[in-house]
């Protein structure tokens, strides 16, 4: 039973006074006309049996109403048709042609058009049923109310908009009181009122802020209704993001002159800048901005920590934005594909609309829209109420929830969300300013032994002191950080002014350089000289990463009490001999440093984001510790597709019915999530005691962490504003 009938019987089943109603599924609508067709009436008996029942002893029988009722709101659904006559005999109370069963057809229709041949037996299921609603028209009044508030979540009865709040008999609050209990959301209420009581006769859900929900559960379980155990399962965990970011208002809603995909959410409002130093300028002088720009990468890193959102051209889920954003949880609109830009006058084209630098956008990275003008935003719902869900949740939790984060201000941010460790530190996002990308593209740049060895010794002290910083700021809780794995591409200079810049900072002539950035071209750099195969190539570059890390725990270990605990996780790997390679000389390295022998921990683990790993888990994990799957990269080499040039042909897979969902924003349980469980299956049977994690963008998103909570894994690791999201989803998987 659904929708409205579900609430009529859950009044009646607690002694209310409710309008005598009857429901009626498709199954036996259908089953009514085929016996009418034929010509028996066993059933139609019965069906004119119940429908006297809505007819008071006595009296001559009422008008009626037909409603339909739905377990959630379907655009186009009949709304209620009234002062439908009764029948006036047995075989008018089936006739479609008669104003009963009319209107009963025209409800059933309205639930939309028959099934395609290749429907499922849940949407078979689903359809057959269907429920319609018949009712006596009631005598008195008729009352509106809704039964909380839908900002503050408080117990009504509450006004609809616009209407003013009659006075309601003594036993509405009662009625409020069971209908809150079985729905558990914010409904509408409609009563007939004949003297000081009122007869049940109709109710359905609204849709509320998250702020309003929260409230309301956390209300529901002080007053006895629920137990914490309830608000959690009954709690949406899609509704979080929106308390944690500001958004856009229902009031005002402008229409959008533009979309594209919306990556990280929230809303922002802001100045157009269309570099990341006219970003930084404008944040100094104490203005918002939306850095507008084709694509953005490491080099712009600087003036993304200044600006309030961003927009790019290029890109989906995994893209450089789009990860900076959701760490940073400032919103982002990827692959806006109708974005064009002429920096010389200052302008861009946003869909059919022209923007001059300085003039005021606003951008919803929920939805991936843009709009002209600064439109009105809500602020950010954290308080104790969701403080109170997220620890009932972690009651009933087992998988733990840990970030992705590599600097101080993201680790701290995910913990005041909860965040039990960091499961993916990527250390080549520590050099994300001006000084440091100048010494890593030294590192990279340089054509000999002597000159990276020059590179490196800067490089020691920046990482040795930024991770000192992060295992203070995580205690003693885990923290894996992942070796060099830059795309190198992506941290080279590309523009005309920032090769200048670089060969002046390098001491090299423009035309050296270029010939130097020429030599390490690649084809296809995502598969590339990255991850396990630049410190094969570069032992150098392993060694001062190691060095590096052992400085920082000694550091951390100086000035706290509690063990600093290290995991070393070597990425993209294809092969055990890589894995054990790497192993070896880090083992070289960390067997002298005498922290560990002071209770500081070291486990040695690998990334599993490639096809071939997957399917030799069972030799790597005689290697490892530990392994994380990297489901970003994971999914890009299971389906040979650039995750930053999908958004160009994906929607045409979405609308011709090819893919059902984004694979980069949804795991592909069938696929990547078949290889997840190979790995996982092969991996345990050789070591029974490997720790299982999941570090991909994919272990913030709901669908994908309820298929992960199926798994044999130990934790998840998402980007810090998803944390509570991780909370709630694992805490339902396990109830």
């Amino acid at each position: 039973m659904v929708g409205k009938a579900k609430w009529l019987f859950a009044a009646a089943e607690s002694g209310l006074d409710v309008v005598p109603t009857i429901g009626i599924t498709r199954t036996a609508w259908d089953a009514l006309q085929a016996e009418r067709k034929s010509g028996t009436d066993s059933l139609r008996k019965v069906w004119v049996a119940t429908l006297f029942k809505l007819v008071r002893p006595g009296t001559k029988p009422p008008e009626l109403v037909v409603r339909t009722s739905a377990p959630r709101h379907v655009a186009g659904l009949q709304p209620a048709r009234t002062g439908i006559a009764a029948p006036t005999n047995e075989l008018e109370a089936v006739d479609t042609a008669r104003p009963l069963g009319k209107a009963i057809n025209a409800a059933f229709a309205s639930y939309g058009p028959p099934l395609s041949a290749w429907a499922t037996e849940a949407e078979r299921d689903e359809r057959d049923n269907q429920i319609v609603i018949v009712q006596a028209t009631v005598d008195g009044r008729i009352g509106r109310f809704l039964t909380r508030n839908t900002t503050t979540g408080k117990l009504g009865p509450v006004p609809l908009p616009g209407e003013p709040l009659r006075k309601l008999p003594a036993n509405t609050a009662e009625l409020i009181r069971i209908i809150d209990a079985a729905s558990g959301q914010h409904m509408s209420c409609v009563i007939a009122i004949s003297g000081n009581s009122a007869q049940f006769v109709s109710a359905r859900p609204l849709q509320v802020s998250a702020g309003a929900q929260l409230e309301a559960s956390v209300e529901r379980v002080e007053s006895g209704v629920w137990t914490p155990a309830d608000a959690v399962r009954r709690f949406n965990p899609a509704q979080l993001p929106q308390l944690l970011h500001p958004r856009l208002t229902d009031q005002n809603r402008a229409i959008p002159i533009a979309s594209g995909l919306g990556v990280s959410p929230g809303a922002a409002s802001g100045e157009v800048v269309f570099t990341p130093d006219d970003a930084a300028r404008c944040r100094a002088r104490g203005r918002h901005c939306i850095l507008v720009v084709m694509e953005t990468g490491p080099g712009d890193i600087e003036g993304m920590k200044a600006a309030t959102g961003f927009v790019t051209a290029r890109g989906g889920m995994t893209s450089h934005a789009a990860v900076v954003a959701r760490i940073t949880g400032k919103p982002c609109v990827a692959g806006l594909r109708t974005l064009q830009i002429d920096p010389e006058d200052g302008k861009c084209r946003i869909g059919e609309t022209t923007i001059s630098a300085g003039q005021h956008i606003t951008i919803d990275g929920s939805e991936g829209a843009i709009y002209s003008g600064a439109l009105p935003l809500s602020r950010p719902h954290i308080g104790g109420a969701l403080s109170r869900l997220l620890d009932w949740a972690d009651d009933t939790r087992t998988i733990a929830v840990r970030t992705n984060a590599e600097t101080v201000e993201a680790a701290r941010t995910a913990l005041t969300f909860g965040a039990e460790g960091i499961g993916l530190a990527r250390s080549e996002h520590m050099f994300f300013s001006g000084d440091r990308m100048r010494a890593l593209r030294r590192l990279i740049l340089s054509e000999n032994e002597d000159d990276r060895a020059t590179a490196l010794e800067g490089l020691v002290d920046y990482q040795a002191a930024d991770y000192a910083q992060l295992f203070q700021t995580m205690q003693n809780k885990p923290v894996t950080v992942r070796l060099f794995d830059p795309p190198l591409h992506e941290f080279l200079p590309r523009s005309e002014d920032d090769i200048e810049d670089t060969a002046r900072a390098l001491g090299l002539s423009v035309k050296a350089l270029r010939a130097r950035l020429q030599r390490l071209d690649e084809v296809n750099p995502m598969l590339g000289h990255r991850g396990v195969r630049l410190v094969i190539t570069y032992p150098e570059i392993l060694s001062m990463q190691v060095k590096a890390l052992v400085a920082g725990v000694e550091a951390a270990m100086d000035n706290q009490d509690m063990p600093v605990n290290l995991e070393i996780m070597v990425p993209f790997v294809t092969s055990a001999r890589e894995v054990s390679w790497v192993k070896s000389r880090v083992m070289d390295i960390v067997g002298n440093a005498p922290v560990f022998r002071r209770g500081a921990n070291l486990a040695f683990g690998t990334m599993i984001e490639l096809p071939r790993a997957c399917l030799r888990a069972g030799d790597i994990a005689k290697e490892v510790d530990f392994i994380s799957f990297g489901t970003n990269d994971l999914t890009q080499t299971t389906y040979g597709i650039s995750r930053d040039d999908a958004p160009a042909f994906l929607a045409t897979y979405h609308r011709r019915g090819l893919y059902d969902v984004d694979p980069f924003v949804t795991i592909d349980q069938r696929g990547v999530g078949e290889l997840i469980k190979i790995a996982i299956e092969r991996g345990r049977a050789v070591n029974p005691h490997l720790k299982i994690g999941i570090c991909g963008e994919h272990a913030g998103e709901t669908n994908s962490l309820r298929f992960f909570s199926s798994l044999a894994i130990d934790y998840v690791s998402c980007s810090p504003y998803r944390v509570p999201v991780a909370r709630m989803v694992l805490a339902q998987s396990d109830t």
